[in-house]
């Protein structure tokens, strides 16, 4: 049976599809205008490429290291953590590559009399520095929208979510950090300029920034409800990645009549990504909503 669909969820899905397409095209453009002119390694995908680029005798391009790398782990993805999953990253995996090649086409001498070439700037000493710090905002606010457009840039993050796929006990942005951190390792090593490190260290931590103002805003503590029909998995998931509880109500479904369970779990920002991809991975049919909280207090939650 075919699915309809409402004029509402079609608009709906065509405003994420928008969100998620200008995200890529933001994290592109910051990346080929900012980030790679100057080798800033600051995590991620880009600063792998930038390694791979210095490190093996191809000179193909970062654009088509980012390209391999962005295919390849989507392929991991779709084969390791599902089809799911693996919808989420497909239109960032599809837009972001080749938009920075287009991107990386106009940061050139030649084009618009190099506007965009802000390595051939008679300020050069505070271009580096702004370079950081304009690739940390527009890489931040690219990824930024592509999650409130409910899709995921991908990249590394597949890789970090298969290691705890495996190793249970590890945390998403655990991970993700100590992945980011080998490869800001391995680029200060193989550039071998420590000012140049350091930028991208500053150029990571605005990109972070930004990315929570944005897609968190201001409030730090959120509450979701999730309606699964394995909340006694999803619970015992939640106590040993995320050392939180939950609350499990009985509840009846408006249109099906049926007895359901609703899962109720506080957590901190940093936790965001780990307890949905504990949801996903534990129940795909689940259905959450998350909200902001104004305020949480109570034993176990101001532990940290």
């Amino acid at each position: 049976m075919i699915k309809k669909y409402t004029k509402k969820e079609i608009i709906n899905t065509l405003k994420n599809i928008i969100l998620v397409i200008l995200g890529s095209a933001i994290l592109a453009f910051g990346t080929a205008v900012f980030i790679v002119p100057y080798d800033l390694v600051t995590g991620g995908l880009s600063g792998l490429a930038i390694v791979l680029e210095k490190v093996l005798p191809f000179n193909a391009g970062i654009d088509t290291y980012v390209t391999v790398l962005m295919w390849g782990l989507f392929v991991i993805g779709l084969i390791f953590l599902g089809k799911d999953f693996a919808l989420k990253t497909f239109i960032s995996s599809l837009f972001y590559p080749a938009m920075l090649s287009v991107f990386m086409h106009i940061v050139n001498a030649d084009f618009m009399g190099g506007f965009f070439y802000i390595k051939n700037s008679q300020y050069p000493d505070i271009a580096i520095f702004l370079a950081a710090v304009f690739g940390g905002i527009l890489t931040g606010v690219g990824c930024a929208v592509t999650f409130v457009g409910g899709g995921s840039t991908g990249g590394v993050d597949i890789l970090a979510f298969l290691i705890c796929k495996i190793f249970k006990r590890l945390k998403s942005p655990v991970v993700i950090f100590a992945i980011d951190a080998i490869i800001i390792v391995m680029g200060m090593f193989i550039i071998n300029d420590l000012v140049i490190t350091m930028l991208g260290i500053i150029s990571a931590f605005v990109c972070s920034y930004f990315v929570d103002y944005i897609f968190l805003g201001s409030s730090k503590a959120f509450v979701a409800n999730i309606i699964s029909d394995k909340p006694d998995e999803i619970t015992q998931q939640v106590i040993e990645k995320l050392e939180r509880t939950t609350t499990i109500f009985d509840a009846k479904g408006g249109y099906s009549k049926s007895d359901k369970k609703v899962i109720m779990v506080s957590f901190n920002i940093r936790e965001y990504s780990s307890l949905l991809n504990i949801v996903h991975t534990t129940d795909k049919f689940a259905f959450v909503t998350i909200h902001s909280a104004h305020e949480i207090t109570g034993e176990g939650w101001t532990r940290d």
